[in-house]
């Protein structure tokens, strides 16, 4: 197991040698990990891992190879069952009639009805369609079923109706190091291009050098500014939530963008941009940048692409409040609006199959507000995005 854990993480390009991998066996052998995967993840890490922006591919392949695993050691007692598996049987699945006889509340009725069962409510539920609980019907909860709630407690989506999420939730920032479908999608990218030779003339000028040395009779070099590409793009990508199904193609895009643009800048949001962004989702509660900033930082010649599947609750782009994660003062389409306002030359990619699009309300909403600038996130969709940026 263990050497399929190293050549995993030599197959996801992270960097260990051979004398890391006998140095972590040694540890080992002096059972440093004290037999216990917590602990061993934290000594492989140590020993295996000397950049900080490798932590996420190692975090992968550690998931992969050691997954359900409590202990290293052999003819160990077997674990007690997890108290949060146990919980997970009191789940409510309901066939899809049943779904369909629930309704929901409405966005008003939702947050008045949440505050009168916050004043009333004394102890545990579980089941039922009235109160704060787990594995029920009620609007208000966990790891039950209702067509428009507000999740509690709950560890990831289930059916993915939550209108707005009671908990702190952590993202990853997106791997800019990828390379599977990256080149194709650099190809795509380069339409976006308009060169210019700006900075300092430090670049042979062969034709020029050639031209004065035969006029002037002796050798005469000349020098020029690089020729570089003089587009700059501004990169908006959503995470989280139902874009963990998409994170790799987001990945390939977002190491593509950043290798082909000089001028190049990128922000995480959530679902739909609001008064605020980040840069970095592991700081995300901590350093976030308000949005009007990023509007007087960048000119209004730079293309702004963003990126992301637009699978919301149509709350979140119409409604002040409707963040799924947080109480915003303005609806979405506001914050919007101020940035299509600044920057004409604008699109969004999204990584659903357009073919499905018709089906998510919310999608269509994005797509009106964008004046139809919405394509997929595939290289024809990609070539056509690039095409609107230059007209």
């Amino acid at each position: 197991m263990l050497l399929q854990f190293f050549t995993g993480l030599r197959e996801a390009r992270v960097p260990v040698s051979l004398r890391e991998y006998l140095t972590l066996l040694q540890a080992m052998e002096s059972d440093l990990a004290d037999k216990r995967v917590e602990e061993f993840y934290f000594l492989a890490r140590t020993v295996l891992v000397k950049d900080e922006s490798h932590l996420d591919r190692f975090d992968r392949v550690f998931a992969s190879v050691f997954k359900g695993l409590e202990t290293l050691g052999e003819g160990v007692e077997p674990a007690p069952i997890p108290e949060e598996w146990l919980r997970k049987l009191a789940e409510k699945y309901l066939t899809e009639a049943e779904k369909a006889e629930l309704k929901a509340l409405g966005w008003d009725k939702l947050f008045e009805t949440l505050k009168q069962r916050l004043a009333e409510q004394k102890g545990r539920h579980q089941g039922g369609s009235k109160w704060i609980g787990t594995g029920g019907t009620s609007p208000f909860g966990a790891y039950g079923y209702n067509p428009e709630g507000i999740r509690i407690g709950q560890d990831g989506n289930r059916n993915f109706r939550a209108v707005k999420v009671w908990d702190r939730r952590e993202f990853k920032d997106l791997d800019d190091s990828r390379e599977l479908g990256t080149r194709s999608m650099r190809v795509a990218l380069r339409r976006l291009r308009r060169f210019a030779r700006t900075g300092a003339a430090d670049e042979l000028d062969l034709d020029g050098t050639i031209r004065e040395s035969a006029r002037k009779g002796f050798i005469d070099v000349r020098l020029r500014p690089e020729r570089r590409n003089a587009v700059k793009v501004l990169l908006f990508l959503d995470v989280g939530g139902s874009m963990d199904w998409h994170v790799e193609l987001a990945e390939e895009l977002f190491s593509a963008a950043r290798s082909e643009f000089k001028h190049f800048a990128h922000y995480y949001f959530h679902n739909c941009p609001y008064e605020a962004v980040w840069t970095e989702n592991h700081r995300r509660h901590d350093e976030r940048i308000p949005l009007l900033d990023v509007i007087r930082t960048y000119p209004s010649d730079y293309r702004v692409v963003f990126v992301g599947d637009a699978s919301m609750s149509p709350y979140e782009i119409a409604h002040p409040g409707g963040s799924v994660e947080h109480w915003n003062e303005e609806a979405g389409e506001v914050w919007l609006g101020r940035v299509l306002d600044h920057f004409p030359k604008a699109v969004w990619l999204n990584p659903v199959p357009a073919e499905h699009w018709a089906y998510t309300q919310s999608i269509g909403m994005v797509r009106r507000i964008f004046s139809e600038r919405m394509f997929p996130l595939t290289l024809e969709g990609l070539d056509g995005a690039m095409r609107a940026l230059l007209r």
